[in-house]
């Protein structure tokens, strides 16, 4: 039985399609996941969204238990959680860090990243689409 991915999504995630909609898109967090569970024909995804670290921390864990591979997008956790970096580091799956816009580019504060260390690869900047070649790398990885 193949395992399901996992798409875990970070704060603020939630208001997508209408919080700086010129940085993060127009896409809502339904409109990827639903792109996403087309995309992914019989393999089954884990699509869930939180504003709490600890649940985050939590949800990754349990990837690596249940999981074949995690997508995460820890939203503002990347600059912040050490937390988050050794639930990652602890991690026995494919872990692959996805961001709306590319913060490599953006404000200074969002220049430290917790995630990147942690994960087997990292795709930024492509907006919503960037959600869809993390899972064609997952299912690779995976398949």
């Amino acid at each position: 039985m193949v395992k399901p991915i996992y798409v875990l999504n970070g704060p603020n995630l939630n208001l997508l399609g209408t919080r700086e909609p010129d940085i993060y898109g127009r896409d809502t967090l339904d409109d990827i996941q639903a792109a996403l569970i087309k995309r992914a024909g019989d393999v089954s995804i884990e699509f869930r969204q939180t504003n709490s670290e600890g649940q985050l921390v939590d949800w990754v864990q349990e990837a690596s238990a249940k999981g074949g591979a995690l997508i995460l997008n820890a939203g503002a956790y990347t600059h912040t959680s050490i937390a988050l970096h050794d639930a990652l580091r602890a991690c026995v799956i494919p872990v692959i860090e996805v961001h709306l816009s590319n913060p490599a580019a953006r404000e200074a504060f969002r220049q430290t990243n917790y995630v990147a260390p942690a994960a087997k690869a990292s795709i930024a900047g492509f907006g919503a689409r960037g959600y869809q070649f993390a899972l064609d790398a997952a299912l690779d990885m995976t398949g």
